[in-house]
């Protein structure tokens, strides 16, 4: 699994280099055909390639004028691949997500699927986050996290972040005395660092705060990930030394969980009393109606919400089973009262375990 950022891909005027797709492409086609592993390719760069054309010079910071931007770069940016790709006689097929297809499961399921059916007929997938349509409430807020999140998806044995940084420093690398940090084996050992956020150019997002951010998310689930810079992309792919390698750090869960820890948006808010938040934290247990103090927010079933104790501190998010305006007949009532007076249908939990995630205390 690789990811690209813009800085790597287009000048800092806006538009693609050429050369530069060339270039990543050369790498990851050799690979591949040398016998590797498949490859999925996460790649920014759309928003950037919509720039120049549309006669602007800065990434705007309106959602609306960015939305047309990647529409007009996005198909710039397939095509450039496509035709680089050519020259090796692979194909390429474009996967554009929202973080709302990682988190419903039906959505989840058909991009799992379209990137396995991609892989299985010898088609190249590259990934984009879908700019056009997505809103601030659906977006990844950048490709670091999606990365992490798609390489959960496709199973993936291995992460590389390419930058336009050759990997994590102790300092800022462009001042002397600095040092790239070789290896981070947990949390602790980068807590000193003071990283940096996004260039001076104007047509990234993220910056080493959001790849570290992401190579966090994927380690914790049980991929290595190596972040580097995209003209060390050969030695990465290779297992060579360069970069800075995270270990991991934790063991696969489930993909939905691991976007709704650290991708999804709550829309609303559920209160709990003290028994609910000891079984939800301490027990691991399901959200019962019993358990509930009070519901804020407008939501849907289905959607991620904040579990808080009555100190308003959130401890757990989850998707609820219910609509918002439902909840206030439920609360401090049994699933068996409910179930005898308003049906069947809510003999059941608020938020089953299986969808709930503890957050950091």
């Amino acid at each position: 699994m690789v990811k690209v950022g813009s800085s790597s891909l287009t000048t800092a005027a806006g538009g693609l280099d050429a050369d530069r797709v060339d270039a990543l492409v050369d790498v990851l086609a050799k690979h591949r055909g040398g016998g590797a592993k498949e490859i999925v390719l996460v790649s920014s760069g759309a928003i950037a390639a919509g720039l120049a054309p549309l006669g602007l010079t800065r990434r705007p910071k309106d959602l609306a004028r960015q939305q047309a931007a990647a529409s007009v770069g996005q198909g710039l940016l397939v095509a450039r691949y496509t035709a680089s790709f050519a020259r090796y006689g692979v194909r390429v097929g474009q996967v554009l997500l929202t973080s709302d297809d990682m988190a419903r499961r039906a959505h989840h399921r058909n991009a799992s699927r379209t990137l396995d059916q991609l892989l299985a007929m010898g088609a190249f997938p590259i990934v984009n986050e879908n700019d056009t349509v997505a809103t601030d409430e659906i977006r990844f807020g950048d490709n670091d996290r999606l990365a992490a999140l798609v390489a959960h998806l496709v199973h993936a044995d291995l992460l590389v972040l390419l930058s336009d940084v050759d990997g994590l420093y102790d300092g800022d690398p462009a001042k002397p005395g600095t040092s790239r940090i070789a290896e981070v084996r947990g949390p602790a050992d980068i807590a000193h660092v003071k990283i940096g956020s996004a260039g001076k150019a104007g047509v990234g997002t993220g910056g080493m705060v959001t790849k570290v951010e992401a190579a966090s998310i994927a380690a914790a689930a049980g991929i290595p990930v190596v972040l580097t810079s995209a003209s060390y992309a050969a030695d990465a792919l290779a297992a060579r030394d360069t970069g800075t390698y995270f270990h991991r750090t934790g063991r696969r869960s489930a993909d939905r969980l691991l976007w709704l820890q650290h991708a999804s948006t709550p829309q609303g808010a559920i209160t709990l009393d003290d028994g609910a938040v000891r079984a939800v934290v301490e027990r691991r247990k399901s959200l019962l109606p019993a358990g509930i103090a009070s519901v804020e927010g407008e939501f849907s079933a289905g959607d991620p919400v904040e579990l808080r104790d009555e100190s308003g501190r959130a401890v757990a998010r989850g998707l609820v089973n219910f609509d918002a305006k439902e909840i206030p007949q439920l609360i401090g009532r049994s699933t068996r009262e409910l179930a005898r007076d308003l049906g069947p249908a809510y003999e059941r939990e608020v938020v089953h375990r299986d969808d709930l995630v503890l957050l950091p205390a």
